[in-house]
């Protein structure tokens, strides 16, 4: 496929710089973080068989999807936001950039704040608090959401290649950490016990909700995923390398804070996902204050990405900014918007708002570019048109209502299914909605064509 490199920011091959390693220790450095571990200990609800089985099988679909998109922005040279103009045209594709930007900047809050708390706790070690006074550790926590955030600045400071670095040195604590944790959980609570846990009836989580919980979290990524491929010296490093780096990360961390979670919960014989967060775990486990250093820095790898992606997606609406000075921007609205966590009866709840958003949209959306790009084009996109007022992708006045037309059909069906008690006990409706979203968008495309 010939493609046109001088528009739109493309990157050309004598710019890509990041190998197979870059590619898979992005990833893994990605999912390897606080978010991650609260997901496993959410999960934890279903039982430990059902949770690491769901963590593989929904974590394999969802990232099939991000190895496409992974392709994609290695081919044109392009990131997803720009991609995306290609489905829902040029000025059609700024909602979904607005989405991108509200949830990347969301998933960098939401893991600031966990690693927030475990500042508060690190401070509350060193001043010797009280665990019942409520003033000091709110403030602990705001100190905290200032220090991660000053971190995070730091962490984007050099755009791109910043982000590489802190992957390449963020994998290697990672790694050190989760062996270390593992060891010190085992030791706590033998495996067969872990394994033979269930979970209070009154706490059960459904099949279905779990998966549509898994599903939001993986699909974030798929939505960033061309941001970096884009970057990649070869196909294998876009797609295979980032498929099991993706993977990898899950159900690696997951499975830490699933196991941790069960651990705790059998330890102090009661179950709480309001207390999955890493640090409360890595406190009650009495794993000291390194662990929550740990947890700090792995937030920090993690948000590496998160702000890329909303980052990225601001330069698609305004593509006169720098992508350094959109990291700055999102950098500063993540830090703010980390407070809104700190006024929610439970962090769980404003946690299980934001993936019921994610899912709602994403999926359809995700559905409605890959079905473009490989099922309609053929993987032929005219990059000079992307930019071309009355061109090929400018649709209806810059929008292309079949798109929109699709992804209200995607929403509508996602939120219809999830009313059907089949799909929560079961299934769950986020692939469900996604494969509904492709069908729509192909057959009312394909009849455009003819008519």
């Amino acid at each position: 496929m010939k493609v046109n490199f001088k528009k739109r920011n493309t990157i050309t091959s004598d710019l890509r710089s990041m190998s197979n390693w870059d590619m898979f220790a992005t990833w893994i450095g990605a999912n390897a973080n606080n978010g991650t571990w609260y997901i496993g200990g959410v999960i934890a609800a279903c039982g430990f068989f059902t949770s690491s089985t769901l963590l593989i099988i929904v974590g394999g679909l969802s990232y099939i999807l991000l190895s496409l998109t992974s392709f994609m922005g290695f081919e044109t040279g392009l990131n997803t936001m720009s991609l995306i103009r290609g489905a829902f045209g040029i000025r059609g594709s700024i909602f979904p950039s607005l989405i991108n930007i509200i949830q990347f900047i969301g998933w960098a809050a939401v893991n600031t704040y966990i690693a927030a708390v475990s500042v508060s706790f690190i401070l509350r070690d060193i001043f010797k608090w009280s665990i019942n006074n409520q003033t000091m550790n709110k403030f602990g926590l705001l100190v905290g959401i200032i220090v991660m955030s000053i971190l995070h600045l730091l962490s984007i400071s050099l755009g791109q290649k910043s982000v590489r670095w802190i992957e390449r040195i963020g994998i290697v604590l990672v790694t050190v950490f989760v062996m270390w944790e593992s060891i010190i959980v085992l030791k706590t609570v033998p495996l067969s016990k872990i394994a033979s846990w269930n979970p209070p009836i009154k706490l059960r989580l459904s099949t279905g909700t779990a998966i549509d919980i898994l599903a939001a979290f993986n699909l974030a990524w798929v939505t960033a995923a061309a941001d970096f491929s884009r970057f990649s010296k070869s196909k294998k490093a876009s797609t295979v390398y980032s498929f099991l780096g993706a993977n990898i990360g899950l159900i690696w961390f997951a499975l830490i804070g699933l196991i941790a979670t069960i651990a705790t919960a059998i330890t102090l014989n009661n179950y709480d996902p309001n207390n999955s967060d890493p640090s409360t775990i890595a406190t009650k486990l009495g794993l000291g204050a390194l662990a929550l250093v740990v947890i700090m820095l792995t937030s920090t790898t993690a948000n590496a990405v998160n702000l890329m992606a909303a980052g990225s997606a601001i330069t698609n609406i305004f593509p006169k900014i720098k992508l350094k000075k959109a990291l700055w921007i999102v950098t500063i609205v993540a830090t703010f918007v980390t407070f809104i966590p700190a006024y929610f009866a439970t962090f769980l709840e404003a946690f299980q708002i934001f993936l019921d958003s994610i899912g709602m949209f994403l999926g359809p959306e995700i559905a409605i570019f890959l079905t473009d790009y490989f099922l309609l084009r053929k993987r032929k996109y005219n990059i000079d048109e992307f930019d071309k007022k009355s061109g090929s992708y400018w649709y209806y006045h810059g929008i292309n209502i079949i798109a929109f037309i699709s992804w209200i059909v995607g929403v509508v069906s996602y939120f219809s299914l999830k009313q059907i008690s089949f799909f929560e006990q079961t299934i769950g409706t986020t692939f469900i909605s996604i494969a509904i979203t492709s069908f729509t968008y192909y057959i009312l495309t394909k009849i455009k064509k003819l008519n």
